[in-house]
């Protein structure tokens, strides 16, 4: 250990954007093995681990780095494991570089992070290979079921916690297949579909029972749903598109991040798509605009690249240093061609039917807003436009009306829509009814979903027990 002063930072190799481009493959091998083990050996083993801190799932980071650079891989898998219920998912996902990368202490002394996510990847990875993962420990059977709706990171971290107290679990999702973001917003080349699928059958195997195509309030309400079980869960994620208040916005062509996404995610599983197949959501040969600045505009300007679009460009309302987005990203993102227009924002969309063009502002940062960044404001006189057969709105997400869509008007929400919950039994307003992951924090990172999903389970577990301890006390 200690070698950071010696051993130089190095990343897994990227193929060539020329290449890359050309497919939905992740963009970078995993290590080999020799070097997993030298970059893990890079840690200083902190005594106070800022990584571990600034990691939602509070991972084991500096121990399990040691078992690698030791060559204890099994046992650094398990250590992995043991704080985290999709390890190779999060080293793939997560923006370490605002998180565990961003707050390691030699990353401070200029020698450069250690690569956390790497090497996360990397050992979950080689335990699928080597058989190392095992099925899902279930616990002894308790006689309670435990409905879950939604089949997101949170839905389905929760799922496996709650399998291995021993309870009977039903996930309910409205899609055709289980995963959420995962499945169906995240691109093949950040997170190729096999790594989440394997995931999902590994809980099939453990007997969590998946209802898919299931929308609650159409298949049945959620007072049904109640009487169906123990205690229910909702983890639907937020998935209403915010808008833009600009004239042409109703135009053809003008559509939203989401969809877009969904649509390309589909045809990597071999769907019939007519949305795509039509040309609507094929950036094939388009002129294509993105507007947004966060991690889902990242997805949508690469997949667009890949979907051998004619230019593609971003529109971002602030500068690069105030992006929400990864800064990785960002990079790969410019490596692909991507034209990134900062400090800009639309104004109108021409074109009759079709949009044609975005008729935009050049922006400027005035004075901090209420969460301490710098607001954007219109710069005067710095009109532009640009020439456009595809817009993607990638404003970010808001609540569904979920009282209205489950039919529980009694469900309690907060003034953003999000449900409002006991921040002590993450409960709702309605008894037995629980909620975590985006429904309750807002749009936020796959790892802070799978840290509520953990700890929703445990407080699921202590109500249900007690409910059973009543129940034969009486």
């Amino acid at each position: 250990m200690l070698k950071f002063v010696g051993t130089a930072q190095a990343y897994p190799g990227k193929r060539e954007a020329e290449l890359r481009a050309e497919d939905f493959r992740e963009i970078a091998d995993r290590y080999a093995v020799p070097s997993a083990e030298e970059q893990s050996s890079r840690c200083s083993q902190c005594g106070v681990p800022y990584c571990s801190v600034h990691c939602p799932l509070h991972n084991h980071i500096p121990d399990w780095l040691r078992l690698t650079a030791e060559g204890r891989l099994r046992e650094a898998y398990q250590l992995s494991n043991s704080t985290s219920t999709m390890p190779e998912i999060c080293g793939r996902i997560c923006p370490q570089d605002r998180l565990c990368e961003g707050n390691c202490v030699i990353e401070f002394s200029g020698h450069g992070a250690v690569t956390i996510g790497s090497v996360e990847k990397f050992i979950t990875d080689t335990a699928w290979e080597e058989g190392w993962v095992e099925p899902v420990a279930v616990g002894p059977a308790r006689g309670q079921s435990v409905g879950i709706i939604g089949a997101g990171p949170a839905g389905l971290a929760a799922a496996e916690y709650l399998r291995e107290y021993g309870y009977d679990v039903h996930v309910y999702d409205r899609h055709d297949r289980a995963g959420g973001l995962l499945t169906y917003g995240i691109p093949g080349f950040k997170l190729e579909k096999h790594v989440v699928m394997r995931r999902i059958e590994r809980l099939e195997q453990g007997g969590v029972v998946f209802h898919l195509g299931f929308e609650v309030g159409r298949e049945a309400n959620l007072d049904e749903l109640r009487k169906r079980h123990t205690t229910l869960l909702i983890a639907t994620g937020v998935y209403k598109a915010r808008g833009i208040q600009a004239p042409g916005v109703g135009a053809k062509g003008i559509v939203e991040a989401l969809d877009y996404l969904t649509a390309s995610n589909r045809k990597g599983f071999g769907d019939a798509v007519p949305a795509f197949d039509d040309g609507s959501l094929d950036a094939n040969g388009k002129h294509v605009v993105v507007i947004g600045g966060g991690d889902t505009a990242m997805d949508c300007v690469r997949t667009a690249v890949r979907q051998g679009a004619a230019s593609v460009k971003c529109l971002y309302r602030r500068d690069r240093a105030n992006m929400p987005g990864s800064q990785r990203e960002t990079a790969n993102a410019e490596e692909e061609g991507v034209e990134f227009v900062w400090l800009s924002a639309p104004e109108a969309f021409d074109g009759v039917d079709t949009v044609t063009g975005v008729r935009a502002s050049r922006m400027r940062l005035g004075a901090p807003d209420a969460s301490g960044r710098r607001a954007p404001e219109v710069d005067p006189g710095g009109a532009f436009q640009l020439k456009a057969d595809l817009v993607v709105k990638a404003l970010g997400f808001e609540p569904e009306d979920l009282p209205r869509l489950f039919g529980a008007e009694e469900l309690g929400v907060t003034r953003w829509g999000t449900l409002r919950t006991d921040g002590r039994t993450m409960m709702t307003s309605l008894d037995g009814v629980f909620a975590a992951g985006d429904i309750v924090r807002g749009a936020s990172l796959v790892v802070w979903a799978i840290r509520d999903g953990r700890d929703v389970a445990a407080h699921m577990h202590a109500w249900m027990r007690a409910r059973a301890d009543t129940a034969r006390a009486a």
